[in-house]
C-alpha cells in the first residue's frame, strides 16, 4: 500500500469467495463529506503489491449505497474466479442536508445521477462524475497498488446504468468496457431524469450531455462493444422509465448498431434477483476487455 491521496478508514474486512470485501470511509475533497466504498480484491490481491489484477467499477442506482451490489449482486463470485478486483462507490454526496434532499427516493440523497450539478445548493457538493471518474480511482489506485489503472471496466444498474453507458461515452480513455443491467438509458425523455435534471442542472442546454442516447450520437471513439439486459417484467421498463430502444435506435442512427448487444430476458424484475442470475454475463463481458478471459 502506497500513501494515499486522502486517508482511508477500514471499517471491516470480509472473506467472500476466497477473496476480501474491504469496507473504506474517507473524506472526499470534491463531494465535501465522509464517503464509503467497497473493494472486493480477488484471492490473494489484498495486501500484495504484484501483479496488478484489473477493476470493474459498478455503480448502484436509486436509493443504492456501495453495499447493495457487494453483498446482492454475486459479482464477486464470478470476479473471484477471473482474478478481478471490484469497486462498489456510493450512489451520491452524502449529509449534505440540503433543503429537499432526503424528501424523495429519485432526487438527492443516493440519488446523484452521477453527474456534476451546476445548480445551486447541488453545485456545491453534487460533484459524482468527478468523484467517480477522477478522484476516488487516483486515491485507490495510489494506495492499493495491486489494481491496475490501465485495465478498468465499468457496469453498473438502472440510475448506474446511466452512469456506467454515459461516463464510458464521456471518458473512454479511462475504460476498456462498459455493460449495464436495466438502464436509464435516454433520462431527457423519462420522468426520473427530467425530475434529476431539472434539479441538478443550471440550464436544460446541459441535458445532452449526460444522457446516453445523445452522447451515442457524437461519440467520436474506438468501435464500441457495449452489453445492456433487461428483464421484460421490469415495472420501470414498462413505464417508459428506461426508454433502451431510444438508444439503439440512436446508435443505429450513427452506424453503431452492430457495436450495441441488447438482451431482453422474459420474466425477470428490476430487483437484485435479476441482476445476480445474470451477474456471470457482464463480468465475463468485462473479463473479455480486460485480458482475463
Amino acid at each position: 500500500m502506497a500513501t494515499p491521496a486522502f486517508q482511508f478508514t477500514t471499517k471491516a474486512i470480509v472473506a467472500t469467495f476466497g477473496g476480501r470485501l474491504v469496507k473504506l470511509t474517507h473524506d472526499s475533497a470534491v463531494l465535501g463529506c465522509t464517503m464509503s466504498v467497497n473493494i472486493f480484491f480477488p484471492p490473494g490481491a489484498f495486501g500484495r503489491s504484484t501483479p496488478k489484477v484489473p477493476v470493474i467499477w459498478y455503480l448502484a442506482g436509486l436509493t443504492c449505497t456501495g453495499d447493495n451490489g457487494a453483498e446482492k449482486g454475486f459479482f464477486n463470485y464470478w470476479a473471484a474466479k477471473h482474478g478481478i478486483a471490484i469497486v462498489y462507490p456510493d450512489t451520491s454526496a452524502r449529509g449534505s442536508n440540503h433543503p429537499g434532499e432526503h424528501d424523495a427516493y429519485d432526487f438527492g440523497s443516493a440519488a446523484g445521477f452521477y453527474l456534476d450539478a451546476t445548480k445551486e445548493p447541488w453545485s456545491q457538493n453534487y460533484q459524482m462524475e468527478t468523484y467517480i471518474t477522477c478522484e476516488l480511482p487516483a486515491a485507490l489506485y495510489s494506495y492499493f497498488i495491486v489494481l491496475d489503472s490501465s485495465r478498468v471496466s465499468l457496469m453498473g444498474h438502472s440510475m448506474g446504468g446511466h452512469g456506467a453507458l454515459t461516463l464510458f461515452l464521456k471518458h473512454p480513455d479511462k475504460y476498456k468496457s462498459t455493460s449495464a443491467f436495466a438502464p436509464i438509458a435516454n433520462p431527457s425523455k423519462c420522468p426520473w431524469g427530467e425530475k434529476a435534471f431539472s434539479g441538478y442542472l443550471a440550464t436544460k442546454d446541459e441535458w445532452a450531455k449526460h444522457d446516453a442516447t445523445e452522447l451515442i450520437k457524437t461519440y467520436r471513439g474506438r468501435d464500441l462493444d457495449i452489453f445492456i439486459s433487461c428483464g421484460l417484467a421490469d415495472e420501470f421498463f414498462k413505464a417508459g422509465q428506461l426508454l433502451i430502444d431510444n438508444f439503439v435506435a440512436a446508435a443505429k442512427e450513427v452506424g453503431r448498431g452492430n457495436q450495441v448487444t441488447v438482451r431482453y430476458v422474459p420474466d425477470y424484475d428490476h430487483s437484485y434477483y435479476f441482476i445476480s442470475t445474470f451477474a456471470q454475463e457482464h463480468v465475463e463481458h468485462a473479463a473479455k476487455h480486460l485480458g482475463v478471459l
